[in-house]
């Protein structure tokens, strides 16, 4: 049986392009007569390493309350858009017939729709009425890399046949305007919107995908996630996220490679979801990694801030731009809801 191999990723961003300081600007004139000790929260904007972010709507939007179905709306709209032109750049690097794709994976955490998204899509591409559909809800940050561990096992059973993985994001847009806690303060620094796609095959070229591994850690759902509100989904997330990578890590990691025969010293690729510079910097302490080895994660974050389960994807494109092959394993990361860890395994 052949490999699943990562044959090219594609990306998409928002039009409406903001810098960090414009955007700590807006939220403190938001939050000034309702949060107290704003002015020793505000430097949260500037220690998370985040120059620009790319919005769904214009700022000034934020500004307003809006229902769960205006958002809801604005979601479902944005999202086709950009997964068309994330899915459709990936394909035509991937050098792909339409035909070939047998399957669509679906990942997204900030709206819904059914018919889901990739309904649409898929016809808006152009594929065939008999591709297989499969979205995938609710896995948050975790999503960019639970969807490649997927696309890598399903592709193997398609007999030849090609995934479409496509991971959509309009953090910005659960924004809830009228909620002044530091948990939605500390979002409004960290989240914005994009797309990415990816294709998978077997035997496609590009890296190969060896193995993957998905831990839930019990009892820990408070650690992350959405609370469902009357305007939508109001974020819900620890500042324990960088301890429990510290403590957790180094076990997960090794477990994979052990599976494997290798060391983890073997591994020289990190491809890790930029949740936030301190997510990062716990990466880097629990792995033992000079802050260089996450390079492309750190350039993910600083222009696009993080864009939950499409961001590792994007450092992902930055990583297979810059790095040719040589036969190294390398490694995926990704934290998300549940509280949970995902990881792949490959080689490239």
């Amino acid at each position: 049986m052949g490999v699943p191999q990562i044959v090219a990723v594609g990306t998409a961003v928002p039009a409406n392009c903001l810098r960090q300081q414009d955007i700590k600007l807006f939220v403190a004139a938001l939050f000034r007569d309702n949060l107290h000790n704003l002015d020793r929260l505000l430097p949260v904007f500037e220690n998370s390493l985040i120059t620009a972010r790319h919005l769904a709507m214009p700022l000034e939007w934020y500004g307003q309350p809006h229902t769960f179905a205006e958002a809801n709306s604005l979601y479902q709209q944005a999202a086709l858009e950009l997964a068309e032109q994330a899915a459709s750049q990936a394909i035509e690097r991937a050098g792909v017939a339409l035909a070939d794709i047998g399957m669509i994976i679906f990942v997204s955490s900030t709206g819904i729709a059914t018919p889901t998204i990739d309904a649409q899509l898929m016809q808006n591409l152009g594929l065939s009425c008999h591709t297989a559909r499969l979205p995938v809800w609710g896995l948050g940050c975790a999503g960019g890399v639970a969807g490649i561990a997927r696309a890598a096992q399903l592709a193997c059973s398609l007999q030849g046949g090609v995934v479409l993985l496509v991971a959509v994001e309009l953090c910005s847009l659960t924004f809830q305007c009228g909620d002044y806690s530091k948990a939605n303060l500390v979002g409004t620094s960290l989240f914005a919107d994009g797309a990415a796609a990816a294709v998978i095959a077997v035997d496609g070229g590009g890296p190969s995908v060896i193995d993957s591994v998905s831990r839930l850690f019990p009892d820990t759902k408070d650690i992350m996630g959405w609370d469902v509100v009357e305007g939508g989904l109001k974020v819900r997330f620890s500042r324990d996220i960088p301890s429990i990578v510290r403590r957790y890590l180094p076990e997960l990691a090794g477990r994979l490679c052990d599976r494997h025969g290798i060391r983890l010293a073997e591994v020289e690729h990190y491809v890790v979801h930029p949740g936030g510079a301190k997510v990062l910097e716990a990466y880097a302490d629990s792995l033992s990694l000079p802050q260089a080895r996450l390079a492309f994660a750190y350039q993910a974050l600083k222009s696009y801030g993080n864009m939950s389960s499409a961001s590792v994807l994007f450092v992902l494109e930055k990583f297979l731009a810059a790095v040719k092959p040589s036969g190294q394993y390398g490694m995926m990361l990704a934290l998300g809801p549940g509280f949970s860890a995902e990881q792949v395994l490959f080689r490239w």
